[in-house]
């Protein structure tokens, strides 16, 4: 990651910041799940959620929890509680919309698997949104469209999933 970048730990006080990446990432397209839910995301597994952060601001954030293969947390519901797994779901990765096409979102993906590998993760898999399966695809992610994904992910939602190592 470049030097004007860091990565931390998601912490109590990047709420605010992180809920307004959110709604300005998702709310046209109805895909905005709200602070609740979020926060239930990273109150389930707070070890594997991080935040971009430059010049001491928060200009993106990735969510992820352990979560049984081949499923995925439904939007409209918060998390009850956190599954034992060795597949790590990235639930939601946000960039500042100034930063994106810059690589930066590459940068912190490579950044999580290498943290996904030292935690022991066997596998990450995600939900892309809007188009991001082309994307994914050519880092690496294979298609899974036999998992039914709910309908709050919006209709071109692909579940997606690959190996940490």
């Amino acid at each position: 990651m470049s030097e004007e970048f860091l990565i931390r730990r998601l912490t109590e006080d990047d709420w605010d910041a992180v809920v307004e990446l959110e709604h300005d990432a998702y709310a046209a397209d109805g895909l905005s799940e709200g602070r609740e839910a979020l926060q239930s995301r990273a109150v389930a597994s707070p070890e594997t959620c991080f935040v971009l952060e430059e010049d001491g601001r928060v200009r993106g954030y990735l969510l992820s929890l352990p979560y049984p293969p081949l499923r995925c947390p439904d939007l409209a519901r918060a998390e009850d509680a956190a599954f034992e797994s060795d597949n790590l779901h990235v639930h939601d990765l946000v960039i500042a919309e100034d930063l994106r096409g810059r690589k930066v979102a590459l940068e912190f993906m490579r950044y999580f698997r290498s943290r996904a590998e030292e935690m022991g993760f066997e596998q990450i898999s995600m939900v892309a949104v809007r188009g991001a399966d082309i994307l994914l695809r050519i880092i690496g992610y294979r298609s899974h469209r036999e998992v039914a994904v709910p309908e709050s992910y919006g209709r071109r939602a692909v579940y997606m999933s690959m190996p940490v190592r």
